[in-house]
C-alpha cells in the first residue's frame, strides 16, 4: 500500500493568500476535515504566494506550515510535492481557466507531479467551468491522473467527462457550507454601520468581469499588474463593458435605497473587487446609504456574518451565495462563469433568479428584486431548504476523504 499504515503530510495546493472569503472558508473547512480523520500530528503544509495575507487567518505550529513561494512557482510546487505524502487540490475554481490559466496550470502540474512521483492526489470539492480548446486538451490529459475527483454538482462532473477526463469521480457540495462564523462577529453590520438599524440592508456582491483572466507578460502597465509577471486581461471595449455595468449597478442600488428604503452594502469578496466597488459607489446618488465592506478588511467570519444579515443579496460571487445561505437570505445570481449558474440550477431557481452578465436588461434585475421583496418569506424558505441539501451533501466529503486514505494505507482516527 502507498501510505504503509503511516499518517500522511498533506499538501493543500489552492488559492490561498489572496483576501479571498470563498477560499479562506474553503480552507479553514478543509484543514477542519483533514484534521478529524488524521489527527493533529498530521504535518498539513498550505503554498501561497502571499504569505502575509495567509497568516491573517491561518496561524503556523509544528505540524500546521505555511509554505511562500515565488512568482514563478514551478521549482517550489515541484519541491513540495515530492516531500509530502498527499496531494489535495483544495481551490473550488479548479478545472477552468475563467480566473486565469496560470492557476490551472499550477493545479495541473501538482496533480502531474503527483503522479510521476506516485503520491496520491485527489481533487476535494472543486468545478469546472470555461476552457480553452488547448486547455480542454491539457486538462483531459493531466486531471485524468489524479486518483479521486470530488465535484460540488453532476454539471461539474458532466463537463469534464464530456472533455475525456477518465478517473473516480464523486458528487457533494462545497466545503463552505459547513463553515460557522464565530459568535463574537455576530451583529458585525450593525456595530460597524449602526445606522442601518433604521432600515434592512440588502448586499451586492460585485466583481468586474472585464479584467479577467490574468494572464503572462513579460511586461505591461502597472495598473494592470496582478503580480509581475502575471496582468489583468484589459482592452479599451472591456474597460467601457466595465464602466457600462459599475453604472446599471449604481442605477439598481439607487432604486432600492429609494423604493424599497433599504441600505446597500457592497461586498468585496477579494479585495480585487474593490476598484468595481468604488466605481460604482462613485456613480450612486445614494451615497450616504451605501458603503463597502471588503475582504481586504473583514476576515470570513466577519464577512459571513455580514451576509447572513442582509434582507436579500444580488450576488456576481458564487460563495456570498453559499455563505449567505444558512441565513435563508433570498439572493439574485449574475453569473459571468457556470459556477453560480450551476448553485442556482441545483436550488431551482435558474429560470427564476439568474441571469448572465452578457444577456440580462437591468430593467429585468429590477423586477426580480421587487419580486423578492414581495415574496420574502416564500424565498428564505425555499433558500434554507437548499441550504439543508447542500450541507448534507457537503458533510459527505469529509466521509470520502476517510475512505480515500484508508483505500491509501494511510492512518486515521477511530
Amino acid at each position: 500500500m502507498v501510505g504503509d499504515g503511516l499518517v500522511p503530510s498533506v499538501l493543500l495546493v489552492g488559492y490561498n493568500g489572496a483576501n479571498n472569503t470563498g477560499s479562506e472558508a474553503r480552507l479553514l473547512s478543509i484543514i477542519d476535515d483533514v484534521r478529524s480523520i488524521v489527527g493533529s500530528e498530521a504535518l498539513i503544509t498550505v503554498p501561497t504566494l502571499n504569505e502575509k495575507n495567509l497568516r491573517r487567518y491561518i496561524s503556523e505550529s509544528q505540524t500546521l506550515k505555511i509554505s511562500s513561494l515565488p512568482s514563478i512557482f514551478h521549482f517550489s510546487l515541484k519541491r513540495l510535492v515530492s516531500s509530502h505524502d498527499l496531494i489535495m487540490l483544495v481551490e473550488g475554481s479548479c478545472y477552468m481557466d475563467t480566473w486565469s490559466p496560470i492557476l490551472l496550470s499550477a493545479f495541473l502540474l501538482a496533480t502531474k507531479w503527483a503522479h510521476e512521483s506516485r503520491k496520491p492526489s485527489l481533487a476535494y470539492a472543486v468545478d469546472s467551468g470555461h476552457l480553452s480548446p488547448k486547455n480542454k486538451r491539457r486538462v483531459q490529459k493531466e486531471a485524468s491522473k489524479t486518483d479521486l475527483i470530488i465535484m460540488r454538482t453532476q454539471s461539474a462532473v458532466d463537463r469534464l467527462k464530456k472533455i475525456d477526463v477518465k478517473t473516480a469521480f464523486e458528487v457533494t457540495a462545497d466545503t463552505a457550507f459547513c463553515f460557522e462564523p464565530k459568535t463574537i462577529d455576530e451583529q458585525l453590520l450593525l456595530r460597524v454601520w449602526p445606522e442601518t438599524a433604521q432600515r434592512g440592508t440588502v448586499g451586492l456582491a460585485i466583481i468586474d468581469p472585464y479584467c479577467w483572466p490574468v494572464v503572462f507578460r513579460p511586461w505591461g502597465h502597472s495598473r494592470d499588474c496582478y503580480r509581475w509577471p502575471y496582468y489583468f486581461s484589459r482592452s479599451k471595449e472591456r474597460s467601457q463593458a466595465a464602466e457600462l455595468l459599475a453604472k446599471n449597478l449604481a442605477a439598481e442600488a439607487d432604486r432600492i435605497v429609494e423604493e424599497h428604503r433599504q441600505a446597500v452594502v457592497l461586498l468585496c469578496m477579494e479585495s480585487l473587487d474593490e476598484p468595481m466597488a468604488k466605481r460604482v459607489l462613485g456613480n450612486m446618488r445614494n451615497k450616504n446609504w451605501a458603503r463597502i465592506i471588503s475582504s481586504a478588511e473583514y476576515n470570513t467570519s466577519q464577512m459571513t456574518s455580514v451576509l447572513r444579515s442582509l434582507q436579500l443579496v444580488i450576488s456576481m460571487r458564487y460563495h456570498a451565495c453559499v455563505l449567505s445561505m444558512a441565513a435563508g437570505v433570498p439572493m439574485i445570481g449574475i453569473g459571468h462563469d457556470l459556477r453560480v449558474r450551476d448553485l442556482f440550477s441545483d436550488l431551482g431557481m435558474l429560470h427564476k433568479l439568474y441571469f448572465s452578465t452578457d444577456s440580462a436588461s437591468f430593467s429585468e434585475l429590477s423586477r426580480r428584486v421587487d419580486v423578492l421583496f414581495a415574496q420574502h418569506s416564500k424565498y428564505q424558505n425555499a433558500v434554507i431548504e437548499g441550504y439543508k441539501t447542500h450541507l448534507s451533501r457537503a458533510k459527505l466529503n469529509k466521509r470520502l476523504l476517510r475512505n480515500f486514505l484508508i483505500e491509501k494505507g494511510f492512518k486515521v482516527m477511530v
